[in-house]
C-alpha cells in the first residue's frame, strides 16, 4: 500500500494531517504507546475520519512506515546523485555518508528497526514494509557493487548491507555514534 494512498483513494488534507502526526508520534514515542485518539486530537481531526482514510491503526502504522521509507530512498538516491554521481566505489560510500546525515543528532535510531521490534514476528501489515525496506537496501548495495570491476557484487552487497544495518543499531542502541564512520571505514576494506 503506498503511504499516499488508502486502498481505494488518495488521502484527503485531514488524512495527510493524520499521516504526519501519526509519524512523528510513532517514531518518537513508539507504534504500541500511541493511541488513534491521540493521533486524531493531535492531528485535529476525528477518530472517524482517521479511519475512514486509514480503517486502522495497523493500515496507519503501515502508511507511516511505507512514507518513511519512500524519504528514504528519495533522500539516499539524491544524496548519491549529488554526493557520488559516477559509478564505483565512491558511490557505494556514499550510501553510509548519506546515512550519517539522515541520521545525525537522531537518538531514536533506524524507524524500521524500531517497528521491527514492536511488530515483528505477527501478521502486522507493517511487517512487510520493514521487510520490503531491508530488502531495498540489500539490493541497492548489490547494485552499487557490480559497478566496481572485479566484485562479487551478491556476497560483498549482503556483507555492505549488514555493515550498514549494525551501524545504524550501535550507533544508538550501543551508544556509539562513531558507528557509521567505522561502518565506512569496513566498507572501504572490504572494496579495495
Amino acid at each position: 500500500m503506498p503511504a499516499t494512498r488508502t486502498a481505494e483513494r488518495p488521502l484527503t488534507p485531514a488524512g495527510e494531517r493524520l499521516l504526519g502526526v501519526a509519524s512523528e508520534l510513532f517514531y518518537r514515542r513508539g507504534i504500541h504507546a500511541v493511541g488513534v485518539e491521540q493521533i486524531a486530537e493531535v492531528a485535529g481531526t476525528t477518530k472517524k475520519t482517521l479511519y475512514d482514510q486509514f480503517r486502522s491503526k495497523d493500515r496507519l502504522v503501515a502508511a507511516y512506515l511505507g512514507r518513511r521509507a519512500e524519504r528514504w530512498r528519495e533522500f539516499c538516491l539524491g544524496y548519491l546523485d549529488e554526493h557520488a554521481p559516477e559509478p564505483g566505489s565512491r558511490r557505494v560510500l556514499a550510501v553510509y555518508d548519506a546515512l550519517e546525515q539522515w541520521h545525525h543528532g537522531n537518538e531514536r535510531g533506524c524507524a524500521f528497526v524500531n517497528a521491527w521490534a514492536e511488530l515483528g514476528g505477527t501478521d502486522h501489515p507493517g511487517c512487510s514494509v520493514v521487510r520490503a525496506d531491508k530488502q531495498w537496501m540489500r539490493e541497492l548495495f548489490e547494485r552499487l557493487v557490480r559497478d566496481v570491476p572485479g566484485l562479487d557484487a551478491r556476497a560483498l552487497g549482503g556483507q555492505l548491507h549488514l555493515l550498514y544495518e549494525g551501524a545504524l543499531v550501535v550507533s544508538t542502541a550501543g551508544g556509539r555514534p562513531d558507528a557509521i564512520d567505522e561502518a565506512r571505514a569496513a566498507a572501504d576494506r572490504l572494496l579495495r
